[in-house]
């Protein structure tokens, strides 16, 4: 029979380490309850702050000096992304191109920004989008931020035209022309709203007691009806039944109007899980 060999000293030993390894493993470790937390720690850390990404969006669209104080500084902010409303998302660069912002489109691709079909067809990169539909047909019917069309996105590549060399002129036209030929590049075509019928939907709707629980239909810059949240930034709604229409960019979402006689009495909003009634109020 083999002798035990854990000896007295060994015990001795492992009593003094175990006692000794709460200190070692606190001072190297120490416990979280220890810690005094920083208290200038943002509330959606580690996560950017939405009102950041909105405010690059936003400025992405006429302000290249503001949007490089912001991108500067974080360069990660050049993929920025931001859903304005229903789920019509926009990115940076998606907001610079659809607006024909070249200068602020190649700071920033410089910055990291991921480029799409519809920044190609802005620049007028008429090889690589020609390319891209001839691979995957029926790519040129996919609308981009706001519901606007690949067609109109290059045709925003004319804004800066004075800027272009005489080939980076000719490219351009080359890839409007073709896209035109192509019979659906600029989007579906939507019932049209007279502006004596638009008078009729324009006002405040309320859905609850609270003071922005509601809508506003107004008329925007480009003479089409739209809806906001009451005090907020709305986009289009276009028409495509009887008093019904659609949000731009959100082909799942519909507003209906509910009308009396010539009067619109209330608009519903539905959307794939949600339906909202809003009393017209003024």
């Amino acid at each position: 029979m083999k002798k035990n060999k854990f000896s007295r000293r060994s015990a001795v030993k492992g009593v003094f380490l175990g006692s000794c390894f709460p200190l070692l493993t606190s001072s190297i470790y120490p416990e979280i309850s220890d810690r005094s937390a920083p208290k200038n720690i943002p509330d959606h850390f580690p996560n950017i702050d939405p009102e950041i990404a909105a405010e690059v969006v936003g400025k992405s669209h006429s302000n290249l000096e503001g949007v490089k104080a912001l991108v500067d500084k974080r360069p990660e902010l050049a993929r920025a992304t931001w859903e304005w409303r229903f789920g019509d998302w926009e990115s940076a660069i998606g907001a610079a191109s659809h607006v024909g912002r070249r200068d602020i489109v190649h700071y920033l691709l410089e910055k990291g920004a991921r480029p799409t079909i519809f920044t190609f067809a802005m620049l007028g990169v008429y090889p690589v989008v020609k390319a891209l539909i001839e691979y995957f047909p029926g790519i040129q019917t996919t609308l981009g931020p706001h519901g606007i069309s690949l067609l109109r996105h290059a045709q925003a590549g004319l804004r800066m035209k004075d800027t272009l060399s005489a080939k980076q002129l000719d490219m351009q036209k080359q890839l409007i022309e073709h896209l035109e030929s192509l019979g659906d590049a600029n989007g579906p075509v939507y019932e049209s709203v007279s502006e004596k019928d638009q008078q009729k939907y324009l006002g405040d709707y309320k859905y609850g007691p609270g003071a922005k629980d509601g809508f506003t239909v107004k008329i925007n810059m480009q003479k089409l009806l739209s809806l906001a949240p009451i005090g907020g930034f709305g986009g289009s709604i276009y028409k495509i039944g009887e008093h019904l229409f659609t949000y731009n960019g959100a082909p799942s979402v519909t507003i209906s109007f509910t009308v009396e006689g010539d009067a619109v009495q209330s608009l519903t909003v539905t959307e794939p899980d949600l339906r909202i009634k809003a009393d017209k109020i003024s």
